[in-house]
């Protein structure tokens, strides 16, 4: 049961050939036996899934429920599940109860999915590697000396290792992306608005889009059917219709144009996913694509942005923990001061600490406007080279990230080259532009995605354009040895 795709669990579980209890207790055999290795997983919600199973096969059992009815999926530790902890992969929230449900996790629940867990994650998503976890790092399942990418890596590791059909994530700079491509798996970060805020706990309020990530575009279609639409509780939220993001999977994309970046195949770019990600494009050309050379001259000033702005508010969001109402609090504390300096102090680790101060500078009185105004004036001379590019073609495609999974602990010593591996992703945050990562090819052992960038709500495109790929090749079907 636990090779299939949710598209082919979601046919098996009407069809009655298992029931949604079996294939859950499947799951959490499989949890039990693998998360040890690869501690994927914070919280394991063993009763309250078997309790969700049971009911979903009452309602298939009479022909009722929708696509995920009866399918498990696993909760990124970033969305509050009431009753649930949710921590963040922080000490911070290591005791944090939620007491209500986050609006993804609302309809999850109400389209009769069943939640296997809470996956580990980067410390408040602040992370490409997911090292930073209080909890510990998180293992790739194609190589365990590798990481699983980040934030969103206890996610992917679950789903790439076949511990879970599906997992939310959360994309601020690339954290669904990027560990997507890293563990061989297809996830898609929509357009800013398109996915509900209210209860994924903020990072950075301006990028943070919440999203899914499965084996296949069709897999990802069928999540987002859920988790799209507009929520009045989400002031970011955009009121707009969703659509049937299944309907057109199987268009034709024959005179489909493709923009290849100049700025995303020079310097940086390893040459062996370089070649991958030219195989994969060549795929496209048979398919009857059309491929041209287009350029985002400000390609190269998207990291620093994003890393004024994102810390920026950053250190803004995370102003509520001060050991007062909530969360971890420091043990005797001489007076208010020592509540505070102590609590934030022994409560969040040092990436969240770096990013936290950073932020509090750049939004100071005296570097303000050199920092983060400018930053912002910047963010939309990005927004712009996207506008302009994407008026000449229909999708932007290039690497997820430039080099496959590195190893544990090589990056943790140097912030700056850890922040780097984003170099391709974080763009389409500063826009508020919606991406997908797939499957593309093995460099070694070890994985590699595709980028496909598409214009503003055009999330069905994405997604047609991506199973159109997969319906030619079978580097998503590939299962991580020892998992299989």
């Amino acid at each position: 049961m636990h090779t299939k795709t949710i598209a082919e669990l979601s046919r098996a579980l009407k069809q009655r050939e298992f029931s949604s209890e079996e294939l859950t207790r499947a799951c959490l055999r499989r949890i039990e036996k693998h998360n040890p290795a690869l501690n994927c997983y914070i919280s394991v919600t063993g009763e309250r899934a078997l309790a969700q199973a049971r009911a979903a096969d009452a309602s298939l059992a009479k022909n009722e429920g929708g696509a995920l009815t009866g399918v498990p999926i696993a909760q990124k530790d970033i969305f509050c599940t009431k009753g649930v902890k949710t921590s963040c992969g922080s000490r911070m929230l290591d005791n944090f109860i939620a007491p209500y449900d986050a609006t993804t996790v609302e309809r999850f629940d109400a389209a009769g999915a069943v939640m296997l867990g809470k996956t580990n994650m980067d410390e408040f998503a602040m992370g490409s590697s997911n090292e930073t976890s209080f909890y510990g790092a998180v293992k790739n399942p194609w190589d365990t000396a590798a990481v699983p990418g980040g934030s969103s890596g206890g996610s992917a590791a679950a789903v790439a290792a076949r511990l879970a059909p599906a997992a939310t994530g959360t994309d601020t700079g690339g954290s669904i992306r990027q560990p997507a491509a890293l563990c061989n798996l297809t996830g898609l970060k929509p357009t800013y608005g398109r996915v509900s805020r209210y209860g994924m706990i903020a990072f950075a309020s301006s990028l943070d889009q919440g999203g899914p990530m499965a084996r296949t575009a069709e897999d990802c279609a069928l999540l987002m059917q859920v988790m799209a639409g507009f929520d009045v509780r989400d002031s970011t939220s955009v009121d707009k219709p969703v659509p049937d993001y299944t309907a057109t999977l199987n268009d034709s994309i024959k005179g489909l144009k493709i923009g290849l970046p100049r700025e995303y195949f020079g310097a940086g770019l390893d040459g062996k996913v370089a070649q991958a990600i030219d195989a994969a494009v060549k795929e496209y050309e048979k398919l009857g694509a059309v491929v041209k050379e287009i350029s985002l001259p400000n390609t190269s000033l998207a990291v620093p942005v994003y890393y004024v702005i994102a810390p920026a508010e950053c250190s803004s969001n995370l102003s509520r923990f001060d050991g007062v109402r909530y969360g971890y609090r420091c043990k005797d504390p001489q007076d208010l001061l020592d509540l505070y300096e102590r609590s934030r102090g022994e409560g969040f680790g040092a990436e969240v600490k770096r990013r936290i101060m950073v932020g509090a500078y750049v939004l100071s009185a005296g570097y303000y406007d050199a920092y983060y105004l400018k930053a912002q004036k910047l963010r939309r001379l990005i927004s712009d080279d996207f506008k302009r590019a994407l008026e000449q073609v229909d999708v932007i495609m290039g690497p997820t990230a430039p080099t496959v999974a590195f190893n544990l602990g090589e990056k943790t010593d140097d912030p700056v080259t850890m922040y780097l591996s984003d170099i391709y992703t974080i763009a389409v945050n500063l826009a508020g532009l919606p991406a997908i990562s797939l499957p593309a090819g093995f460099v070694g052992q070890r994985p590699l995605g595709l980028q496909i960038i598409g214009n503003y709500f055009d999330e069905p495109r994405l997604l047609n354009v991506a199973h159109q790929y997969q319906k030619v090749t079978d580097w998503h079907t590939r299962t991580p040895k020892g998992f299989e």
